[in-house]
């Protein structure tokens, strides 16, 4: 058996080694913040595969140990709800050393609120010196769970029981809506998270953006104590316009936010201090990953000095170049075409193993990741095997993929039907999925990754398939159809996320690459439909 050439080997692994450096080099050194100190931070305890939505709590030494960790970088906590957990936070609290601003969660059941008022105020009157502020709801205007009458009623129901400032936080804009609010609390508390806004913008135009808006407020509530209760930027997770998610850009965001805050001498709450996992089912990823600290409890970038966007890079370029010779070496590819192809699938199972590791935040993403990864890596593998050797059996179409499924599931089919024609299957398969994925994205994209990562070996073959020249059969409407879905929903999606959205635009031109194939083998088809003689005429196999 012929092998990979060690030149070709040598010459892709430096190319790996440069593709993997060039977005994780060190970045932002330059950017600096004149306190490592933060004011306070938000305090969710849940730790991975804990959350509120199943009621699975920290412990109290968990707790502690939270608040241990915070209290090196933090002066003071912003907690949401005053029933959850079986510990006295401002005990801890004060243990640790660590200011409180008292959360008291209101929504729309009266019954539940009145619950909420009571623990928080039994909590801010327990720990005087602890507890500096006492927050009664979170986003309740924005949310419509309250009407402005009634949540003021509330409001000032806890402050008549409670000696420390009373606050109410949202958005700005509906502190602008609801002025009358203002009258009733001792501060003013405004979010500003810029990249969860209507027109989200880049991080340096976010941070002049939240300068104008805190100063906007000061003029719309002369003599009002104004704080920012909460603003961040998430590390992973959707571009939202020019709003990109990433661990350099969240630390950027915090470093500039603190300078524009020591500047200005603006109160304020940084969201959050750990990465909450379950947030993933409401918000996405992104929603998953505001914390300074990952939900392991490790930091996730320096407070100053240079950042790397994924520090574990060596490992994955190592892991992409392992992969890569082995599938040249035991598929005999040794030209350069199919060398550099094996590096391309290598890369492409290396990236997707990096990104999913870092998302399982629930079971039902720990099966697709199960199914997913090696269907990827036996695609990977039979696209190597049909470069090397080529078109060693008959192709089949995507209808005959449909019938062997519908066989399957009434167990007419066995595993030998599926081997005959195994990469054509699995190949549409693919194609079929990534369609599916591209509707969503069309029609329910908020809080929506591109799939990047679990398209990244079908991408890498649909580019060797048109490089080669080597396009699936078209027989009939079944074969053609996810790959026009998928070519007319990047289109779409293309207007939906807009021309500065780098990653949207990155990934719908690989969805069209990913459709391509497809719709050139039905082009074809209908060129000798129409111009050969009958006998060539393509067969409706539906």
């Amino acid at each position: 058996m012929r092998s990979a050439r060690p030149y070709l080997i040598f010459i892709f692994g430096l190319i790996t080694l440069a593709a993997w450096y060039w977005p994780n080099r060190p970045q932002a050194g330059g950017v600096t913040m004149p306190d490592a100190r933060f004011h306070s931070v938000s305090y969710a305890p849940f730790r991975a595969w804990q959350s509120p939505l199943t009621k699975t709590f920290p412990t109290k030494a968990e707790v502690a140990q939270d608040l241990k960790l915070i209290a090196q970088h933090a002066d003071g906590i912003r907690t949401y709800s005053s029933m959850e957990g079986d510990y006295d936070i401002g005990a801890l609290a004060k243990q640790a050393g660590l200011k409180v601003w008292v959360g008291i969660w209101l929504g729309s059941n009266p019954v539940d609120n009145a619950r909420e008022m009571a623990a928080g105020i039994a909590q801010a009157n327990a720990h005087p010196h602890t507890d500096t502020r006492v927050v009664v709801g979170n986003e309740v205007l924005l949310r419509r769970d309250l009407s402005s009458e009634d949540l003021i009623k509330d409001i000032d129901y806890v402050k008549a029981r409670v000696a420390q400032p009373v606050a109410y936080a949202d958005v700005a804009s509906f502190w602008f809506q609801f002025p009358q609010v203002a009258k009733h609390v001792d501060i003013v508390m405004i979010h500003l998270l810029p990249y969860w806004q209507n027109h989200p913008v880049n991080v340096d135009a976010a941070i002049a953006r939240i300068g104008r808006t805190i100063a906007e407020t000061e003029r719309k509530f002369p003599g009002k104590r104004i704080s920012v209760g909460e603003t961040g930027w998430p590390s992973r997770g959707r571009w939202r316009g020019d709003a990109a998610p990433s661990r350099v850009n969240e630390a950027v965001f915090l470093r500039k936010f603190v300078a524009l805050a020591d500047r200005d001498r603006v109160d304020y709450n940084l969201i959050e201090a750990f990465d909450q996992n379950w947030k993933y089912h409401d918000e996405g990823i992104a929603g998953a990953n505001w914390g300074i600290w990952n939900a392991a409890r490790q930091p996730k970038f320096p407070l100053s000095g240079p950042v790397i966007e994924r520090p574990h890079w060596p490992l994955y370029a190592g892991m992409a170049v392992l992969l890569a010779v082995g599938l040249a070496i035991f598929s005999g590819a040794y030209r350069f075409g199919t060398v550099a192809l094996a590096f391309g699938l290598g890369n492409a199972l290396a990236y997707a193993v990096a990104i999913t590791w870092h998302v399982l935040y629930d079971e039902s993403l720990i099966i697709c990741a199960v199914v997913n990864l090696p269907a990827q890596a036996a695609l990977a593998w039979f696209a190597m095997r049909r470069a090397v050797k080529g078109k060693a059996l008959p192709a089949a179409s995507g209808a005959e993929t449909i019938l062997l499924l519908r066989a399957s599931m009434f167990g007419h089919a066995r595993l030998r039907d599926w081997r005959v024609s195994r990469f054509d299957h699995l190949w549409f398969l693919f194609v079929s999925a990534a369609a599916i994925i591209q509707a969503f994205l069309v029609f329910d994209p908020r809080y929506r990754d591109a799939p990047f990562a679990v398209l990244a070996v079908p991408v890498v073959v649909a580019l060797w398939r048109i490089a080669a020249w080597d396009f699936p059969p078209v027989q009939s409407w079944r074969d053609w159809l996810p790959s026009a879905v998928l070519a007319s929903g990047a289109v779409a999606s293309v207007v939906i996320s807009g021309l500065l959205n780098t990653e949207f635009l990155v990934w719908n031109g690989l969805a069209l690459i990913l459709a391509a194939p497809s719709l050139i083998g039905w082009g074809r088809t209908r060129a000798i439909h129409r111009s050969g003689p009958p006998e060539t005429a393509s067969v409706d196999a539906g």
